[in-house]
């Protein structure tokens, strides 16, 4: 884990990155499955997107997300039925 590479300046240790992953477990989690990796390809192909940006605007979808918080992609672009909000835009 990143957080808790030795080289890191402001490092967390063990104890702090186990707690912090115990506190997301309340949020649903969208397993990589084979039919997520074929829509994501589909969407990436579609919408001309890296892999990895239409494998997380597909686990949104799989979630049935109808917003996605981004500020990687597009502000207010729809993919097909999930939308995509910057968070930090004004």
């Amino acid at each position: 884990m990143q957080a808790t590479r030795a080289g890191r300046a402001d490092r967390l240790t063990h104890e702090q990155a186990a707690l912090l992953v115990e506190s997301w477990l309340r949020f649903p989690v969208q397993e990589t499955t084979v039919p997520l990796v074929q829509a994501a390809l589909e969407t990436r192909r579609r919408h001309r997107l890296s892999y990895w940006d239409a494998a997380v605007i597909e686990a949104a979808r799989l979630q049935e997300c109808k917003t996605l918080l981004s500020e990687d992609l597009a502000d207010g672009r729809d993919y097909s039925g999930v939308r995509v909000e910057n968070p930090f835009r004004r």
